[in-house]
């Protein structure tokens, strides 16, 4: 039996007070709002806006508002307004706020390099 009780918990938190160096794996969906340095692999990531990752991140879908140092590789990719990210992204779907700042190549999952991306701004208000 866990510490929790839980034996089988749908996801995992890493809290905002957490620092991991070293890689995680995890099948189930991962929450990151401490500082991981290492690489991540795991179901479905939700990073934090106030979070840190230094380090390689694999996942089936992601949804990314802190700072990411590293490569991104997830079938479905979600960039909020306050996502920093310094790194190649391999993506098939991806969505990308306004706000957000990203330094690296754009790969979609066949191979073929995005030769333009166009952010489209809703105008309203």
């Amino acid at each position: 039996m866990s510490a929790t009780g839980a034996k089988h918990t749908p996801f995992s938190l890493i809290g905002g007070d957490v620092t991991i160096s070293g890689n995680l794996s995890a099948s189930v969906d991962l929450h990151v709002d401490g500082v991981v340095e290492g690489d991540i692999s795991c179901a479905a990531l939700v990073q934090g806006p106030d979070s840190r990752i230094c380090g390689h991140v694999t996942a089936q879908s992601a949804r990314l508002a802190g700072l990411v140092d590293g490569s991104i590789t997830a079938e479905e990719l979600v960039v909020e307004s306050t996502a920093r990210i310094t790194g190649d992204v391999r993506y098939e779907r991806i969505t990308i706020e306004p706000g957000s700042r990203i330094e690296g190549h754009f790969t979609h999952k066949d191979n073929a390099p995005v030769a333009e991306l166009k952010l489209i701004a809703n105008e309203s208000g």
